[in-house]
């Protein structure tokens, strides 16, 4: 069995606040900071306890039965969701998209969406610093950064073709579906590991696409098929493309280069992009 690092492994006294017994069992994602004990998982909130304390009560609202389940929250006995930074939750099965599922991996997030729809943004989405945050920012014109040498060309690329669009549609939403929503037979999707923004939705699927151009064999039809007909899909996707370059610039700063591989992913992605462009304006 894999060992987990000592700082996720959540503690006894933890454990026991929420009454849980058993030993904890590393879990792939989370980048490697999650572990399952008892039925439950457990998550160091890492600096983020405001917005896992809000999420845990988001959680408990949402109604069940609206075309996708999400792990219910688990309280301490004195009704805390967080002890002592680690929040813990409803373990559940599934086989992880996007290979194989990438319709129902849109499909959920449009659910999913749909329940939130009502939802009031949350204050800390301001207040947030980490890479994600900034690169959301970045691709919706709110703040500008200059990248690593690495990518900025598909950078520089993507912004001049970034146009103008209306936020009239913006709610929370998902900004991580990818990977993220798991499949089991006769239940319906599981959307975990929520990662929120105030975003129009399409903006999610269009996320979920650029992460296939990137990283997976996406079909080639479901570039003209997602954003359900929203005229400005393109533009979701090129603000997508940038959201996820910005972060992997945010990440690799330090070391000043990106990971062997990435600069010509990114390239090939927004080469698909620009020709897509070309062909809306021919």
């Amino acid at each position: 069995m894999t060992e987990l690092p000592s700082d996720a492994v959540p503690p006894r006294y933890v454990l026991d606040a929420f009454g849980v017994k058993g030993t904890p069992v590393p879990l792939a994602g989370g980048q490697g900071r999650s572990a399952l004990v008892g039925g439950f998982v457990f998550k160091p909130a890492e600096g983020a306890e405001e917005e896992a304390e809000w999420a845990a009560s988001l959680f408990e609202e949402l109604a069940p039965g609206s075309g996708f389940r999400v792990p219910l929250p688990l309280r301490a006995a004195d009704g805390r969701s967080l002890v002592d930074g680690w929040t813990a939750g409803e373990f559940l099965t599934g086989e992880p998209g996007p290979q194989g599922h990438w319709t129902g991996v849109l499909g959920a997030g449009r659910a999913f969406h749909a329940a939130l729809r009502q939802a009031p943004r949350p204050d800390f989405l301001a207040r947030r610093t980490h890479p994600w945050a900034v690169a959301d920012r970045v691709a919706w014109g709110e703040q500008d950064i200059e990248v690593i040498d690495d990518l900025s060309a598909p950078f520089s690329a993507l912004l001049e073709l970034r146009r103008p669009v209306k936020q009239d549609t913006a709610q929370l939403i998902h900004g991580d579906l990818t990977g993220n929503v798991l499949f089991a037979a006769e239940e319906a999707p599981a959307v975990i590991d929520f990662s929120p923004y105030w975003r129009p939705p399409v903006f999610a699927e269009a996320i979920v696409l650029a992460d296939g151009l990137l990283w997976f064999d996406l079909p080639p039809d479901l570039l003209s098929t997602g954003g359900s007909g929203e005229p400005d899909w393109h533009q979701m996707l090129i603000r997508a493309l940038i959201f996820r370059l910005v972060a992997q610039s945010q990440i690799a700063e330090l070391s000043g280069r990106a990971q062997t591989g990435e600069p010509e992913r990114y390239m090939r992605a927004t080469d698909v992009v620009v020709r897509k462009s070309a062909e809306l304006q021919g």
